[in-house]
């Protein structure tokens, strides 16, 4: 099993598109989102994955991850178990320095909603920032995917009554 180090960041503006060596179309679906446990299904562009994640640490920057290249077929069968709210977002590949940051662009209930991520061999890892990185939101939960598959970013703030 893995260890996941990962920091994650809002961003505030659009030139990561330009800055993209690739980019993919993701849905993915949980079929298990439990607190300290989920199990997701991805489809990215043409392949299908399962991946199991462990509970984050206190600062949210480490957790276990375990994932596989799962066929296709297997993949879209998977996705009719899963909860409902169907992640959708398309990733940007961006170099900054030694690192990549992978940025998500989501689409429908998560419309409007921008994240970047980097992948760090250590928690305190010094990596270059790039200019379109706003505010860090590592370990705040509700940034989680598995979250905003419950609570939809373009519902936040609204009154459930």
């Amino acid at each position: 099993m893995a260890l996941e180090i990962e920091r994650k960041f809002l961003v505030c503006d659009t030139t990561y598109r330009d800055l993209a060596y690739a980019k993919s179309r993701i849905k993915q679906g949980y079929i298990c989102s439990a607190s300290g446990r989920t199990v997701r299904v991805r489809i990215r562009d043409e392949k299908g994955f399962l991946t199991i994640k462990g509970k984050s640490d206190a600062s949210g920057v480490k957790r276990y991850e375990w994932e596989r290249e799962i066929p296709l077929q297997e993949a879209e069968e998977l996705m009719l178990l899963c909860e409902p709210g169907i992640i959708d977002k398309t990733r940007y590949l961006v170099k900054s320095g030694h690192h990549t940051f992978e940025v998500d662009e989501f689409y429908g209930e998560n419309e409007g909603l921008v994240v970047a991520e980097v992948e760090l061999e250590e928690e305190n890892e010094i990596f270059l920032r790039p200019s379109f990185l706003g505010e860090e939101v590592t370990g705040r939960t509700e940034y989680y995917n598995s979250s905003l598959m419950k609570m939809p970013y373009t519902k936040w703030g609204k009154s459930t009554t």
